[in-house]
């Protein structure tokens, strides 16, 4: 899949790519929508994958959203909608069986980019956790889920988050940069009015050795996707 993307700016990495590939594993169904979606990598290569779900895009940037819908055509993947708009601040028509996302989770402490579009895309006071899981408890159909990707060092403040707004954590696998580093990333499904326990998923090591892990490799390989400049 050939993607589009700013030369200069935020472009997507591995953790979207890690975080597409742990959705996948549910099989998702239903009405989705990817919060903070960028050039659109996360839901296209869900709705690629999975042709039946209805899926819709959201970002704050409008230079985002047209990168995203370029990318749904350029691939001829069918969205349902692309939506310029903060998530905070939206009303929704409908609810959503599933919202993924790849959001911001720059902790305070981080050095802050002076570009606007880069700090949207990074830091997480562009989208506090707090209020992000409080909308998307509003948004979610009962009983639907929530599926994302965060700093693992954040961990406890997502628990509690998440718990306060009736999201219980069905599913969580940390991800590490190799066997002997700490943990730093966390991929997380959570469910609206659940009281399922949570399973632990195996870790994910990125390399071994110097190189790519054998189940990275096999992700990337799946994902096939490629970066195209965005002339525009």
């Amino acid at each position: 899949m050939n993607l589009f993307q700013l030369d200069k700016g935020y472009r997507y990495n591995s953790d979207t790519l890690l975080l597409y590939d742990f959705i996948s594993t549910f099989t998702p169904k239903g009405e989705v929508l990817d919060v903070g979606c960028g050039c659109g990598i996360l839901g296209l290569l869900l709705k690629r994958d999975f042709p039946s779900l209805k899926m819709h895009l959201l970002d704050i940037q409008e230079q985002n959203c047209t990168i995203a819908y370029a990318n749904a055509e350029q691939n001829g993947i069918e969205i349902a909608s692309v939506i310029c708009h903060d998530f905070l601040s939206i009303r929704f028509e409908c609810k959503f069986d599933m919202i993924v996302s790849n959001p911001p989770f720059y902790h305070k402490g981080g050095v802050k980019n002076e570009d606007t579009s880069l700090f949207l895309s990074r830091h997480s006071s562009a989208l506090p956790f707090d209020a992000f899981a409080k909308k998307v408890t509003k948004t979610l159909s009962n009983r639907g889920y929530f599926c994302f990707c965060y700093d693992a060092k954040q961990l406890d403040h997502l628990m509690a988050a998440l718990l306060a707004n009736g999201l219980n954590v069905e599913d969580i696998c940390f991800v590490y940069p190799k066997e002997e580093k700490e943990a730093s990333l966390v991929l997380i499904r959570a469910r609206k009015n659940s009281k399922s326990l949570c399973k632990v998923h195996p870790p994910l090591f990125i390399y071994t050795g110097e190189v790519f892990s054998e189940r990275v490799q096999s992700i990337f390989k799946r994902s096939q996707t490629q970066s195209v400049t965005w002339n525009n």
